[in-house]
């Protein structure tokens, strides 16, 4: 197993120990980055069989007060290092005529979030992604597919304020926050071969926030 990250050096190392993955640092926003990242992912593993597109920013801003720069970041980042990545995996999966990518959204891309006008837009973005590329190469043996995370207690979301935290999970119809592991089981799912007949789906693992 390989994973890639950009700045986060020492949790990186981390997770290299505890998991024995190899860690590849690399900016994906950026195609001549994604693809160095791919050629050192595939010369350690021999090939890729399952890719998981989980490179993403967030942020909260009034759609009026986002600058050039924080939209082309969010959709470079969030968007375009799933193309990028993507294109770079699928002559090999095409050529072994198996694999499986899975696209980690977010309900906002479904729906849509308040002040979070780039970051849905991206997310949208990438599901659209999913669905049209499922389309391009099934007959290829590949499966693509996407997850819609709701309210996860993430690092990022443990910034919230209690109250506000709290809300969230009272509005959760299964009253509570996700957890990591929740969307990490939907992913293995996705990937195993329990769904090798799915393809082309958004599987939203969000408590019923979005339905």
């Amino acid at each position: 197993m390989a994973f890639v990250y950009h700045q986060a050096h020492e949790a990186a190392a981390a997770v290299a120990k505890e998991a024995g993955a190899y860690p590849i640092c690399a900016d994906i926003s950026m195609p001549e980055e994604a693809r160095r990242a791919v050629d050192m992912a595939r010369e350690q593993l021999g090939h890729i069989d399952v890719l998981i597109n989980n490179a993403a920013i967030a942020g909260f801003r009034l759609f009026t007060d986002i600058t050039d720069e924080e939209w082309t970041r969010f959709i470079g980042v969030n968007l375009n290092g799933a193309f990028y990545v993507s294109r770079a995996v699928l002559p090999d999966m095409i050529a072994r005529k198996s694999g499986s990518i899975i696209n980690i959204s977010s309900m906002w891309g479904q729906v849509g979030a308040s002040c979070e006008v780039h970051y849905s837009a991206a997310k949208a973005g990438l599901i659209g992604l999913t669905k049209a590329l499922a389309k391009e190469v099934g007959p290829s043996g590949i499966r693509v597919n996407c997850i819609a995370p709701g309210v996860i207690d993430t690092e990022m979301n443990a910034a919230l304020p209690e109250e506000e935290r709290h809300a969230l999970a009272e509005e959760t119809p299964l009253m509570r926050l996700g957890s990591t592991s929740d969307v990490a089981e939907a992913t293995f799912f996705l990937a195993g071969e329990g769904a090798s007949f799915i393809t082309g789906q958004v599987l939203g693992v969000n408590g019923g926030f979005v339905i």
